[in-house]
């Protein structure tokens, strides 16, 4: 069995016996996200508290 149906057979397996669809596809979602930004910062692609500072003072001007 893949690794992403593995994944997904154990987020679905560890939800309360009542979860709705919605509920059950939110917590799926919930880890591709968590998955997809632990990716990107272990290649590089992040940015710094300073450069996000940078950013929020742009755009209050």
């Amino acid at each position: 069995m893949s690794l992403a149906k593995e994944t997904m057979i154990d987020i679905i397996g560890r939800q309360p016996e009542d979860s709705t669809y919605e509920e059950i596809l939110r917590e799926l979602a919930y880890a591709q996200m968590i998955q997809r930004g632990l990716q990107d910062s272990a290649a590089g692609k992040t940015v710094s508290d300073a450069e996000i500072k940078q950013r929020i003072e742009s755009w209050r001007k």
